[in-house]
């Protein structure tokens, strides 16, 4: 069978997790967490990254950090994992669902305007697949409205809009290194802030809401509790294990890059003939190669395309269900607007194997299978 996903692992993780147990600190905040922290400030220019517990958890901060409370609305998509979902409700928000772009599946900037109230606070924007939204049109709003633009970047860790490093755009960006991730501790993210204004108060909530930080560096002779926050630190062991491979980022990267590519010159012929439609990437973005995904007709060729490459030892995956048809959808938000695209085009998607050291003749056994797939429905 090939795997739909193997967790990256590129062979000094043990190293640097035993050198964590020997330096006698796994708990958070020691020697592979800075290193991390500071790897990823050097690489996207933000003012500040906090590795988290998870991207939720980042996400739960900026909404702490945005002053999210009862009342408030929430614009963002509906496609999308349910974290960024919960990370808002959990404040007492509302989410105010607008439609995707069918091209690139990310909310359309062109109907968030019309969705917003005097009760909204936040525009949440997710970079599927790596690939940016259309930032400035965003910007622009959440400026003229005075709103807080957060940037669900949990797939979209070294990707670019024009240039700025994704997470970093917005007043706040959340990164995920979950094992699905193309870097992972296993479970974690990272918090990522534009703005040293906020700097302190993130590192509050991260530790609990004390102020245990500033003691650590010296500038209070003893920590206290100050405000709100929790447990957001990850564990030095997890930082160890991430510090590995992002040291080895090119290398990940270039390999991923490598099998996007592949699937997409194999692939090209049958979008060519109007059999599916592939992955969108407008000339301003740089993506990541997160994942590659194809468009199939529709539920029925998907659902037969999946069986079909599982018969065959593919394990391919279809991707998340619109959060607004779902129970908690339905009791914390509403969608604003008409859903034309988001239901219809998630019911297309199938998600192909992508992970790091994923094999050519394995690339090319999918790419293979596909066509006989395609051949069979002539």
């Amino acid at each position: 069978m090939i795997a739909f996903n193997v967790p990256p692992y590129v062979g000094t993780e043990l190293k640097y997790i035993e050198q964590a147990i020997k330096n006698r600190k796994i708990s958070g905040d020691g020697k592979f967490t800075a290193c991390c922290n500071e790897w990823l400030e050097e690489k996207t220019g933000a003012k500040k990254v906090l590795l988290s517990t998870s991207c939720t958890h980042a996400l739960e901060m900026a909404a702490l950090l945005a002053g999210i409370k009862e009342g408030d609305e929430i614009i963002m998509p509906s496609y999308t994992f349910v974290s960024t979902g919960d990370a808002f409700v959990v404040r007492g928000a509302k989410l105010v669902f607008v439609d995707i772009r069918p091209d690139t599946m990310n909310i359309n900037e062109r109907l968030i305007e019309a969705a917003i109230t005097k009760r909204t606070k936040a525009i949440v924007v997710v970079h599927y697949a790596g690939v940016a939204c259309e930032m400035d049109t965003i910007m622009d709003i959440a400026g003229r409205h005075k709103l807080f633009v957060i940037e669900d970047a949990a797939q979209g860790v070294l990707c670019t809009y024009k240039g700025a490093a994704l997470g970093t755009i917005g007043d706040f960006g959340c990164y995920s290194f979950h094992e699905t991730k193309n870097f992972s501790m296993g479970e974690g993210g990272a918090l990522v802030l534009k703005s040293t204004a906020y700097v302190d108060d993130a590192e509050i909530i991260r530790e609990k809401g004390t102020d245990r930080k500033k003691f650590f560096r010296g500038e209070v002779d003893k920590y206290q509790w100050v405000n709100w926050g929790s447990s957001y630190l990850p564990s030095e062991l997890n930082a160890a294990y991430l510090w590995a491979q992002l040291e080895q980022a090119d290398k990940i990267s270039a390999d991923r890059l490598l099998s996007y590519r592949e699937y997409e010159e194999g692939l090209s012929d049958l979008q060519q003939s109007g059999k599916i439609d592939l992955p969108y990437v407008p000339a301003e973005c740089q993506h990541n190669a997160h994942m590659f995904y194809i468009k199939c007709r529709d539920l029925e060729e998907r659902t037969a395309l999946l069986s079909f490459l599982k018969e065959n030892g593919i394990l391919a995956v279809f991707h998340y269900v619109p959060l607004h048809s779902s129970i908690a959808g339905r009791r914390f938000g509403v969608f604003h607007g008409e859903d034309i695209h988001t239901t219809a085009e998630s019911e297309r998607i199938v998600r192909l194997p992508m992970y790091y050291g994923l094999k050519k003749q394995d690339r090319d056994f999918v790419i293979d299978r596909i066509h006989a797939f395609y051949k069979k429905q002539a």
